[in-house]
């Protein structure tokens, strides 16, 4: 599938959904749209994924099969600015692909035009009607289950989630990641949202995931929120239990001292957050963090070096960045 992306605005640092596409998706990206980096080409910003122009508008875009809105702002709402782009897309004859918590389908224009034009609206976040709650059951699962989990939001959770499946598998393992948010289902094609979920059916909707690919060899269960986050805990603590993970795996982002879009709120010392996350699982599970994973795109390579050793020493476990890095052996050893 030919892709454009929107991320107007926030391209790339507040792109989670669209740079997660272009670093890990199998669609073939040709815009990204974003006014205000129009001109430049995605190479300028992020060397190491997929290429495409950056265009100013979905009307200078090339032809595609479908538009994604890239980025999802606290609240996932949807801003009017970008109305324009996604009207035009769907004149263009594209599908429309949205993880926000507002609805493309339920938007009377947009569901209108998209009836006229024979395309479909596709809102990520919408759950499976039929859920409900956990029974206790996904620690049952033949597979190696690993969750990983963060010191914030937007720690690297889904990039490490995914980087550890690729090592895996090339290690010849059957790996599979278990998505919990829209990006990894833009990416997958699977999952679902466990932030749209009913609170008593939340941990219900990630065992049922567990338990969907629970033959596999090693499951990486994707994470959401932080446990300590003031407010994303309540998905946090569903993903841990409704997982039931055999391992945990620590997310953090080199120099974040405290919560981003929270900061008076100090994020705790690593050593405490590690029990809380150890504490937390204790009563599903055993799991323990193995490994780090360290988000070290504000440094340049000695320094983000030294902060991956620092990190590791104070996790008193294996760490990388795996973006620079990937996942070497001791980290894989470690998880697997």
């Amino acid at each position: 599938m030919d892709l454009a992306i929107l991320t107007h605005g926030s391209f790339p640092d507040r792109a989670k959904t669209g740079v997660g596409l272009l670093r890990y998706g199998d669609q073939t990206v040709r815009a990204v749209v974003d006014r205000e980096r129009a001109g430049q080409r995605v190479r300028d910003s992020l060397p190491d994924v997929q290429d495409a122009p950056i265009v100013a508008s979905m009307a200078d875009a090339p032809a595609v099969d479908a538009l994604l809105i890239g980025i999802s702002p606290i609240g996932g709402e949807f801003d009017e600015s970008w109305r324009e782009d996604v009207r035009t897309a769907i004149e263009r004859g594209c599908d429309v692909y949205s993880g926000l918590h507002y609805f493309l389908a339920e938007d009377e224009e947009f569901a209108d035009l998209a009836a006229e034009h024979g395309v479909e609206l596709h809102d990520l976040r919408k759950p499976p009607d039929d859920l409900s709650v956990a029974a206790g059951t996904a620690g049952d699962v033949d597979a190696t289950v690993v969750t990983t989990v963060g010191t914030d939001c937007s720690t690297g959770k889904m990039t490490a989630s995914f980087e550890i499946r690729d090592a895996a598998r090339e290690r010849g393992l059957d790996a599979a990641v278990v998505p919990t948010g829209q990006t990894g289902i833009a990416i997958t094609g699977r999952g679902i949202v466990v932030d749209r979920v009913i609170a008593d059916y939340a941990a219900g909707a990630v065992e049922r995931l567990v338990e969907a690919e629970g033959d596999r060899d090693l499951l990486v269960v994707e994470g959401q929120g932080a446990i300590a986050h003031p407010a994303y805990s309540g998905v946090t603590a569903s993903i841990l239990h409704g997982s039931a993970p055999d391992a945990l795996v620590m997310c953090h982002e080199a120099g974040r001292e405290a919560v981003h879009g929270y900061e008076s709120f100090a994020i705790p010392p690593l050593s405490e957050y590690v029990d809380i996350y150890e504490r937390m699982a204790a009563p599903v599970s055993d799991a323990s963090v193995v490994a780090g994973m360290l988000n070290t795109r504000h440094l340049d390579g000695d320094e983000a070096a030294h902060a991956v050793a620092d990190y590791a020493d104070d996790l008193g476990a294996p760490a990388t960045d795996p973006v620079r890095h990937g996942v070497p052996d001791e980290v894989l050893d470690a998880v697997v």
